[in-house]
């Protein structure tokens, strides 16, 4: 039987056991999807492990999309433009990183039927999935994107990597049209301290976490009468795209499958 895990610290909260068990029993497939906790220090004996094919393929999540980089033997087009990968797979001998948060980002915009093109994003945030999403805003052709960190380091260091960013203060609310959440803060019901009371009620609120589905940043801009939307679409759509690199198969995504992430 093949084994698959998604890695991360913390990993309780990941869901992606429940999706990919219920689409490899689907597919008919002999292989079981499991969790692990991982510390850093621990990573390039995970990786020997997929070297060794005693796991067939991993996720990655937070905070380890550029930790494993160092231990890959190859990276994909895509994760080599962001330097981040969330998916790790076993070919021709080479152990190889794919970034399939992009196209997860992008299509979940798409379902919303949202015309994203020449609008204003603020991103809070500057972590692992960070240069996906703006990697992705990019090739939809949006007009500005404003990054704004704890750490302002780490936000300052994604605009070496991505020239066409503006990076502002932590604690300012620049003008925009779509604001992300792509901060950890949310999965254990902490508060974003911004105050969006001012804002017309026209904005979309995106929040890449999915479990809660429901954070606080979200209901506060519920509040105010804006669009809300949380990252369960982003995450099943990366999951698909994974599922199909390790299989070669295209998993069904049913109202079923969203059903199995309503968690909380």
């Amino acid at each position: 039987m093949k084994k698959y895990i998604v890695i991360g610290n913390p990993i309780a909260h990941s869901l992606s056991p429940d999706l990919h068990n219920y689409w490899l029993k689907e597919s008919n497939i002999d292989a079981i999807y499991d969790k692990i906790k991982l510390e850093k220090n621990e990573i390039k004996d995970f990786i020997n492990k997929i070297k060794q094919q005693e796991i067939n393929g991993c996720n990655v999540t937070v905070p380890f999309k550029k930790d494993v980089i160092p231990f890959l033997d190859k990276l994909s087009h895509e994760a080599e433009q962001t330097l981040s990968v969330n998916t790790i797979i076993f070919e021709n001998g080479l152990v190889v990183g794919h970034n399939t948060d992009i196209v997860g980002f992008q299509k979940s915009i798409q379902f919303l039927d949202y015309s994203i093109k020449g609008k204003k994003i603020f991103i809070l945030g500057a972590g692992g999935v960070v240069p996906s999403i703006i990697f992705a805003l990019n090739k939809m052709e949006v007009s500005k994107i404003i990054i704004s960190n704890r750490t302002e380091k780490k936000a300052k260091d994604l605009k070496d990597q991505f020239k066409n960013i503006d990076v502002i203060e932590w604690g300012r609310l620049p003008e925009y049209d779509v604001i992300i959440n792509a901060t950890s803060l949310g999965l254990n019901n902490e508060t974003i301290n911004l105050d969006f009371s001012n804002n017309q009620n026209n904005k979309l609120f995106y929040d890449v976490i999915y479990n809660p589905s429901e954070t606080n940043f979200l209901k506060e801009a519920k509040k105010f009468g804006h669009k809300v939307e949380n990252g369960k679409l982003m995450f099943v759509y990366q999951a698909f795209e994974a599922f199909r690199l390790w299989h070669k198969v295209e998993p069904k995504i049913t109202e079923e499958t969203l059903k199995l992430l309503k968690n909380d």
